[in-house]
């Protein structure tokens, strides 16, 4: 941290479910009438919100008087820069922690669960209570996740903690070459390729990985190495169905050719944060050199 300026803590939260169907219908009234035609309860919406409320307020009182701070919206963390010195309190689900990963380069990342009667996740494994003793005595033990990495051929990247994906914006078809560590070479027409860390392989890579007859062996959080799938390659005359799933270790990187008008890159399922390839680009895809310092 600076010598010469406080720590900053940045907050990071996302809209609640109550604020987001306010915004779109107007009123309370409007927005239960809209929950019970889907058999929902407003009680149920305004008491996650009443909680993310509670959990905001207590992370802000415990955030020491002489320190500096700051919050951000998820929808900004694009546009928002962080310093080197800042310590970032992720208040909401794991996904959370997931979206502010990328855009961080080592500052430690405390993730705080604001629902007391839910189990803490993965991630997000913290409470609000506690957390003034816990960033007075420092972040503690940090847990190291690999981070992956999605760069274009004209300097672009993107980076993720669970996974990238690269498909076509319309969910149609994506065609491409994908150059694999070992040299094959191989032009497919696919739902297109998600590249998984450990933290990832949890998720999205799992449910793909259980129906292949043997997939790769899925990583650790902490493991320098990287799950891939391509989706539902479909082979013809043109396109070929050989190469679809394997594991990359640190320094080694998958390339993808794009033969499609456009083709779309996100990270963590956050589709507004997204690079483009058009027909010719390059993109490589690898372990990251930065990694998710998790408090």
């Amino acid at each position: 941290m600076s010598s010469t300026l406080a720590p900053r803590i940045v907050i990071v939260s996302r809209r609640s479910e109550l604020t987001e169907l306010l915004a779109r219908h107007g009123t309370m009234g409007a927005a239960a009438y809209f929950l019970r035609q889907r058999g929902r309860d407003l009680d149920e919406v305004t008491a996650r919100h009443e909680a993310l409320q509670a959990a905001l307020t207590e992370v802000g009182a415990a955030v020491p008087v002489d320190w500096r701070r700051g919050h951000v919206d998820r929808a900004d963390l694009p546009r928002f820069l962080f310093a080197p010195e800042d310590v970032v309190v992720a208040v909401g689900q794991d996904g959370l922690v997931a979206n502010v990963a990328k855009y961080l380069d080592g500052q430690p990342v405390i993730g705080v669960d604001p629902e007391p009667g839910r189990n803490p996740g993965v991630l997000a494994r913290h409470r609000a209570a506690g957390l003034a003793a816990r960033l007075r005595s420092g972040p503690g033990a940090v847990q190291e996740r690999t981070m992956v990495v999605a760069r274009l051929d004209d300097g672009q990247e993107l980076y993720g903690l669970n996974e990238v994906y690269v498909g076509h914006a319309g969910h149609q078809s994506a065609r491409y070459v994908l150059g694999t560590p070992d040299g094959a070479r191989e032009r497919q027409s696919s739902s297109g390729l998600i590249v998984g860390t450990g933290t990832g392989a949890t998720g999205w890579c799992a449910s793909i990985a259980r129906e292949r007859p043997a997939p790769p062996r899925l990583p650790g959080p902490g493991d320098p190495a990287l799950c891939w799938f391509v989706r539902e390659a479909w082979p013809s005359p043109a396109t070929g169905v050989t190469q679809t799933s394997g594991l990359l270790t640190a320094g080694a990187e998958l390339e993808l050719t794009c033969e499609s008008e456009r083709l779309v890159v996100f990270a963590d399922g956050l589709e507004s944060d997204a690079l483009e390839l058009s027909w010719g680009q390059r993109l490589r895809i690898g372990v990251a050199d930065k990694k998710l310092r998790l408090s």
